[in-house]
């Protein structure tokens, strides 16, 4: 029987907003709440990419990155409850931003079916999601909750996973949710599940965060990609972000942002706006279409952004 979604018949218990201004923190991204109650909550937060280089094309049909994974508290709120009834399959009910397609397809659902497969005896739950972080943005949203709810299983019930087992886990359900079982700064390679914890500390910045609603599919942006420009990275991403913040300018670059910028000229339009508001540094996130900026943190920004630009501040 396929999962079902289904609408909130029950008063919600996790109740999470985020302020419109926040301040980058390197502890701020760990935020996990388990109570000793039948309930579970977390709140997984997204990433942003500072650098993004395609270096070729895999035979298995991915391909081979690298990348800085830098998690940002830009958060969403995932709950789970014991299913009610007796149950069999688990039932997810969205609230907040909505969620489009089939409840089978989110990567909630599916971690519960990883498990289940290897844990007969894992119970169904109902998954309660409160979707804030945008979703198909370039900010790994969807990421974060499937590995969250690795993470919420195997600590709800007791399935004594490691780290690396859960990455494994992570990876069968996306590139991207192996960095959040991590949830720290890392050079990502491979197909971005190959993570390399790296000291970077951003928490002297103010980050804004601009996304048009613009919704860029991934396959068709690595389809732009010239196969015969991946050869190798030119620079060393590790070498470049341990360098200034002032330097990235002219070093760390996103290879998405030319076909993209090129279909949506107003994103670029964003990235040249943010600098002519005082960024230090800008760039797409991901395959777009967020981009961000991030600005010193005795700059006053408050009255100069536009209505769709978030700064925001813990």
């Amino acid at each position: 029987m396929p999962a079902a979604r289904v609408q909130p018949t029950v008063r919600v218990r996790c109740i999470y907003f985020t302020n419109n201004i926040f301040k980058i923190s390197k502890n701020a991204c760990n935020s996990q709440k388990q109570i000793n109650t039948p309930f579970v909550i977390v709140f997984p937060n997204c990433k942003i990419n500072l650098g993004l280089q395609i270096l070729q094309k895999r035979g298995d049909g991915f391909h081979d990155i690298e990348t800085i994974f830098y998690p940002i508290p830009l958060k969403d709120a995932l709950e789970i409850v014991p299913a009610q009834n007796q149950e069999q399959q688990p039932t997810l009910c969205n609230y907040g931003t909505p969620v489009h397609g089939n409840a089978t397809d989110n990567l909630c659902i599916k971690a519960w079916h990883l498990l289940k497969n290897d844990f007969p005896d894992l119970p169904a739950v109902q998954i309660h999601l409160l979707k804030n972080i945008p979703m198909g943005a370039g900010l790994g949203g969807g990421s974060a909750d499937g590995a969250c709810m690795l993470q919420m299983l195997n600590n709800k019930f007791h399935l004594e996973l490691s780290s690396q087992q859960l990455i494994q886990y992570g990876l069968q359900l996306g590139s991207d949710c192996p960095f959040f079982i991590i949830n720290k700064p890392c050079l990502a390679t491979g197909r971005g599940e190959i993570l390399e914890p790296l000291p970077v500390d951003l928490s002297a910045y103010q980050l804004v965060l601009a996304n048009p609603g613009i919704h860029v599919n991934t396959g068709w942006a690595f389809a732009q990609l010239n196969v015969n420009d991946m050869l190798t990275a030119s620079l060393v991403l590790r070498d470049i972000i341990m360098q200034p913040v002032e330097s990235w300018r002219h070093f760390l670059q996103n290879d998405f942002e030319m076909p993209v910028f090129n279909k949506y000229p107003q994103l670029k339009a964003v990235k040249e706006n943010l600098y002519a508001l005082g960024a230090v540094y800008a760039a797409m996130s991901g395959s777009g279409s967020t981009v961000f900026g991030i600005f010193n943190d005795n700059i006053s920004l408050a009255e100069a952004l536009p209505v769709n630009y978030s700064r925001l501040k813990l």
